[in-house]
């Protein structure tokens, strides 16, 4: 069965196109129910009547704390998906089970060392993200619970990403959709019957999480994965984990510089706008990261089929690939784009803002999403990049978007031309254009300048 399976999921043959849809339809799916954890909790604390707009806000000024956890994720484990798939292109199935047995150890520690420092520092570090008297209790509420399942969501997520390198990106939807639907249906009972509030929504996220690890670590150790989870690989190998966590950094950055605009936001929000701006950001940031996700599924399903064809040496199907992904992740953004600035009351509507805040965030939305098409062409280098197994370019492009426009904007905008709040808003778009168009046409400069090196190579076909 294994044997058949490995034959299934061969990215060296048939359409490169068709490989990365597989991937991608599946992996977008999972995505998608994975990110309605975060989402659907807004939603149903946006119609919590005690403090409904103070529910809001606490929980947006966890979300940097979330953004750390899950940058520790993309360091443990991010490197190992493509890592593994490499070894698996070279046929040597004993290394990407070692790859991926060093990922959990990884993931183990590091999950215990967030705990401990959550729960030692949580209020200085909420105080950091921009909370206020008002806002403390609620966040503090949200974390105190969410912490206790920091492992569960490390590891369900980490190892996910493992499984979805080798093909299996249905079963992965799978994972997510049972998971979220398990935190579709606690939320309402915890929110509302039991009175729990914004406990309530932490609580169920913490029992879904705890769901989808348990489903993955069987699939990876009993079921019909080709790279298995096996205790004799789980041993510390010091250069696995280094080039583990050599290639995660770029995604380590990527998410934990998202924890730092975060909390610059909050924090500029907070002095300019007050509390109902950062729970209008907390609304706009849920908007993007619903309408990006089909974008960072494509691209990141590109990921494997790279990776693959790298170390088996045919370069000729990594240009294939990065081809598609850019034509329709671009294709896709400019839509996306059209509709977010056409049609933004009935996405607002969708998290109960307050109709005396509607035009404010109207206005937001207008001024966040310009030039959104371009975050495609970032995020096509960006995967590539990593594909390709070349962390320093994905590493600075990751810091160059986030830490080196977003946040000095955020910092500067709002004293200059008495922009206030709305400078907060106007970094964003400034970003996208610039960071988007200058990863995308460093990445293709690379690419090309790899296929006139390995032209001559007979390892190429």
């Amino acid at each position: 069965m294994a044997s058949t399976a490995a034959k299934d999921k061969d990215f060296g043959r048939g359409k490169v196109s068709s490989h990365i849809i597989s991937i991608a339809v599946p992996s977008f799916a999972a995505q998608l129910v994975q990110l309605l954890y975060s989402v659907v909790d807004r939603i149903y604390l946006g119609h919590y009547e005690e403090s409904t707009q103070m529910s809001l806000t606490g929980l947006g000024l966890c979300f940097p704390l979330i953004s750390f956890v899950l940058a520790m994720t993309a360091l443990c484990a991010g490197g190992a998906a493509p890592l593994s798939s490499i070894e698996r292109g070279r046929k040597d199935l004993v290394r990407g089970e070692q790859i991926i047995g060093n990922a959990f150890l990884l993931i183990l520690a590091s999950s215990l060392a967030v705990m401990l420092l959550y729960y030692l520092l949580l209020d200085p570090l909420l105080t950091l993200c921009g909370a206020g008297p008002a806002s403390l209790p609620y966040a503090r509420q949200y974390m105190l619970y969410y912490t206790a399942g920091t492992f569960f969501a490390m590891a369900g997520t980490g190892l996910l990403f493992c499984v979805n390198a080798q093909g299996f990106a249905r079963e992965g939807m799978c994972f997510v959709l049972t998971a979220c639907i398990v935190n579709i249906v606690l939320d309402p009972i915890l929110i509302f019957y039991c009175d729990l509030g914004i406990k309530g929504a932490a609580i169920a996220s913490v029992i879904a999480q705890l769901v989808m690890f348990l489903q993955v670590l069987h699939f990876l150790t009993r079921g019909r994965a080709i790279l298995k989870l096996r205790r004799e690989r789980c041993r510390f190998d010091k250069e696995l984990c280094k080039a583990i966590m050599s290639l995660g950094v770029a995604g380590f950055v990527m998410q934990g510089t998202n924890a730092l605009v975060l909390i610059t936001c909050n924090s500029t929000l907070r002095r300019f706008g007050g509390d109902a701006m950062i729970g209008i950001m907390t609304i706009v940031s849920s908007i993007r990261d619903l309408i990006s996700l089909p974008l960072i599924s494509l691209t990141r399903s590109a990921q494997p089929v790279i990776s693959f064809n790298l170390g088996a040496g045919k370069l000729g199907r990594i240009m294939e690939a990065v081809k598609f992904m850019s034509v329709l992740g671009l294709g896709y953004m400019l839509l996306s784009w059209a509709a977010v600035v056409i049609f933004p009351r009935p996405l607002l509507a969708l998290f109960n803002l307050p109709s005396d805040l509607m035009d404010e965030g109207i206005h937001a939305v207008h001024l966040y999403f310009f030039g959104f098409c371009f975050m495609a062409l970032h995020s096509a280098g960006q995967s590539t990049f990593v594909g390709l197994n070349l962390p320093r370019p994905a590493i600075f492009f990751s810091l160059f978007r986030k830490a080196f426009i977003v946040v000095p904007l955020t910092l500067l905008l709002p004293w200059c031309w008495d922009l206030g709040s709305d400078g907060v808003f106007i970094a964003e778009p400034i970003s996208n254009v610039l960071s988007g168009v200058i990863c995308f046409s460093c990445m293709w400069w690379t690419l090309r300048r790899l296929m006139r090196e390995k032209t001559e190579s007979p390892l190429v076909q």
